[in-house]
């Protein structure tokens, strides 16, 4: 069978394994919100540039 040594070994992958995961998940949606957000400003700054133009 297994010694405890091994079975600590394989707890600590498991363990190290679930927090990259999760860390994975976590980094993913906030990357995906800051990428939707900051495309989002920009493209309200250029229609506002845009309408500044025409009014003048």
């Amino acid at each position: 069978m297994f010694e405890f040594s091994q079975y600590l070994g394989f707890l600590l992958f498991l363990t190290i394994l679930t927090i990259g995961f999760w860390l994975m998940f976590f980094l993913v949606g906030f990357v995906s919100y800051w990428v939707t957000g900051a495309s989002w400003e920009m493209f309200k700054e250029m229609r506002a540039k845009k309408k500044e133009e025409q009014s003048i």
